[in-house]
C-alpha cells in the first residue's frame, strides 16, 4: 500500500465529515485508491465514534479503531501508527486546525529532500495569549533540559516513511512523549512552515499542559535530578559557611545572634526546598514503577470497517485478537 493516514478522535464529531472528504481528495491525487485511513477513538465523550463508524460505511478506505477508554493523545497516535501498512504514513489531527491539504506539500518535500520525516512547524503559535504563553513556556523549559528536540512549536501533522514508523514503534515506553521520541529515532528530518487554524477551543487544559510538560521532561532528561543535587549542595555550602561564621563570632567576639524569626523562616524555606527536591526524585521513581508493571499502553475494544465491527481473524492476520497495540509492535 502506498499511503496510510492516521488521526485520533477526541471531541471531533463536528469536523469528521469535512475532514474525511478533504483528506480523501488529497489522498486520491497522491495514491489514487492505494491508501488507507485509520481513525483512533481515544475515549471521546461526544459522538465522534458514531460519526466515524457511519463514515466508514461511506468511505471504503476508512477503518476505525475504538480504544476501551481515554489513554491520552500520544498513546492513541501510536496505536494508530501500529495499524498502518503504507509506504508513507501521514499523521494529522482531525479538528481541521491542521489542513488536510498539507499532505501534498509534505509529500513533495519528502520526495525532493529524500528524508524520512517531514514535520509541520508553526512560524507563530495560534490561539489566544494564554495558549501562546503556555506553549512558549513549554518549549522553552523543554529546551533548557538539553533534550534532543530541536523543532519548536511542532504540529501533530507529519509525513513519515515506512522504515521511520517501524523504527518509531520499537520505542515501547508507557509514559510517552511522541514528538520527542520521533527525534530520538535519528533519521533525517525536514520541516515545512505552516499556519494552524483555530476551529475550536483547545482540549488541553492548564492541568493537562503541566502534566505533559512534566512527562516530557522526566521522559527525556535526568537534568532535574542534577539540578536537585546542585541545589542541595549549594544549600549545604551556604549553611556550613554561615554556621562557621557564627562560631567564629562567638569565639572571637562573644557575639550571639538573637531572635527566632530568622530561624523559623529558614526552616520553612529549606523545608519547602527539600520537599520539592524529594518530589523531583519521586517523579522519576513513579516512572520506574509505571514501566516495570508492563501494563499495555492501550487496549483496543473494537475495530470498525464498512460501518460494522470487523470479526476476529486468524492468528496469522494483522489483527490477531484486538486486545493491545503492544502485541503488534515490531
Amino acid at each position: 500500500m502506498k499511503l496510510s493516514i492516521v488521526t485520533t478522535l477526541y471531541m471531533s464529531e463536528h469536523h469528521l465529515q469535512e475532514f474525511c472528504e478533504r483528506i480523501r481528495r488529497v489522498a486520491h491525487r497522491i495514491a489514487e485508491e492505494d491508501y488507507e485511513m485509520i481513525m483512533v477513538n481515544d475515549g471521546s465523550p461526544d459522538k465522534s465514534l458514531e460519526v466515524a463508524v457511519a463514515l466508514s460505511a461511506v468511505y471504503p478506505n476508512l477503518r476505525v479503531v475504538d480504544l476501551s477508554r481515554n489513554f491520552g493523545h500520544h498513546q492513541a497516535m501510536r496505536a494508530g501508527l501500529s495499524h498502518t501498512v503504507g509506504e508513507r504514513v501521514f499523521l494529522i489531527d482531525s479538528d481541521l486546525e491542521e489542513q488536510p491539504e498539507w499532505l501534498e506539500v509534505f509529500d513533495r518535500e519528502l520526495t525532493e529532500r529524500e528524508c524520512d520525516i517531514v514535520i509541520g512547524a508553526q512560524a507563530k503559535r495560534k490561539g489566544r495569549w494564554g495558549e501562546r504563553l503556555t506553549g512558549a513556556v513549554f518549549w522553552h523549559l523543554f529546551s533548557m533540559i538539553g533534550s534532543s528536540v530541536t523543532i519548536k512549536d511542532q504540529t501533530t501533522a507529519r509525513l513519515m516513511t515506512r522504515r521511520f514508523v517501524n523504527s518509531l514503534l520499537r520505542f515501547t515506553e508507557k509514559e510517552l512523549f511522541l514528538h520527542g521520541v520521533m527525534e530520538l529515532v535519528g533519521f533525517e528530518v525536514s520541516t515545512v512552515v505552516v499556519k494552524k487554524g483555530m476551529t475550536s477551543p483547545s482540549t488541553y487544559s492548564l492541568r493537562r499542559r503541566v502534566a505533559l510538560l512534566l512527562n516530557a521532561i522526566t521522559s527525556f532528561s535526568t537534568a532535574p535530578l542534577m539540578w536537585a543535587l546542585w541545589v542541595g549542595a549549594l544549600i549545604a555550602f551556604i549553611s556550613t559557611a554561615y554556621a562557621l561564621t557564627l562560631v567564629y563570632r562567638k569565639v572571637m567576639w562573644d557575639y550571639v545572634v538573637e531572635g527566632w524569626t530568622s530561624v523559623m523562616v529558614s526552616i520553612w524555606i529549606f523545608s519547602g526546598v527539600i520537599i520539592s527536591l524529594i518530589g523531583i526524585v519521586g517523579l522519576y521513581i513513579a516512572k520506574i514503577f509505571s514501566e516495570t508493571k508492563r501494563r499495555p499502553s492501550t487496549i483496543i475494544k473494537d475495530v470498525y470497517k464498512d460501518g460494522a465491527i470487523l470479526k476476529e481473524k486468524s492468528s496469522g492476520s494483522r489483527f490477531p485478537h484486538y486486545l493491545t497495540t503492544d502485541d503488534r509492535l515490531p
